[in-house]
């Protein structure tokens, strides 16, 4: 049994002497840092030129203090329900329907229609799903 034909190749042996065809300076060309041993070149060095992150300015910032929310619109929270037959949509609820990871929190928004009362469980709640919720008789629990 035989390798195919051009599948193998030998291994290129460096810094054997001349008559290996890759003595002398082992492929690394001449002098510079490049053929010294130990050099790596630094993220984003572009050979003395200014680099790109250092050429544009800074913007902006990260709020530390920013909370998000997953985003969970009332028709889905219906669908949820119909799908469990559930009258108490819970955190766990959402992520079984695997709308949100564990850990996340979850913000129900007033978009679709509900049509039934539901008793649901979630950090926030807009204004317009409060009233939907309400309306039909239903009970908001913020946790």
């Amino acid at each position: 049994m035989k390798p195919a034909a051009g599948s193998t190749k030998t291994r290129k042996r460096i810094g054997r002497g001349t008559g290996s065809g890759y003595g002398g300076t082992s492929t690394r060309g001449h002098k510079g840092a490049k053929s010294r041993s130990g050099y790596s070149k630094k993220l984003g060095f572009e050979g003395g030129q200014m680099p790109l992150q250092r050429r544009l300015p800074k913007f902006g910032f990260k709020n530390i203090n920013r909370v998000e929310y997953k985003a969970i619109n009332l028709d889905a929270v219906q669908v949820i329900a119909d799908k469990g037959n559930l009258d108490k949509v819970s955190l766990q609820d959402f992520v079984n329907a695997g709308v949100i990871s564990t850990g996340q929190l979850v913000k129900v928004l007033g978009n679709g229609a509900l049509t039934r009362k539901l008793e649901i469980e979630a950090n926030a709640f807009s204004k317009s799903a409060e009233s939907a919720i309400e309306s039909l008789g239903g009970t908001i629990v913020k946790l």
